[in-house]
């Protein structure tokens, strides 16, 4: 298992590189208007430009940091299955919540979810 004290694993790093790729291309932008201005320098103008790069790079930042946490929270709380197999009958789980793996349909062999029975 991964190390306890990392705070994404690698998984969901790879889920959270949609959100950060364009961190670093709005990061490049605002490096890039730092040091070579093309516009010139003007207190309003230049206030706006930084502002309306800087703001969604913030809260871009956020929400990826939240983002992050309830995606390694889920997989922490919740059975997790391999892509497109959690509504399948009888999929074997990666890992699973203990009280799921202790429970006693699993430990009889009833591989039936409550759900599907009527």
């Amino acid at each position: 298992m991964a190390n306890e004290t990392e705070i994404f694993d690698r998984e969901t790093l790879l889920d959270l590189v949609v959100n950060i790729i364009p961190l670093f291309i709005i990061f490049f932008f605002i490096v890039a208007f730092l040091l070579f201005n093309p516009f010139g320098v003007e207190a309003l103008p230049s206030g706006i430009q930084f502002g309306l790069l800087v703001a969604p790079f913030v809260l871009l930042a956020i929400l990826t940091y939240i983002s992050g946490k309830a995606i390694a929270g889920a997989e922490k709380d919740f059975t997790v299955y391999l892509p497109g197999q959690a509504t399948v009958t009888g999929a074997t789980p990666l890992h699973g919540t203990e009280s799921e793996e202790t429970s006693p349909e699993l430990e009889a062999g009833d591989d039936t979810s409550p759900e599907l029975e009527e």
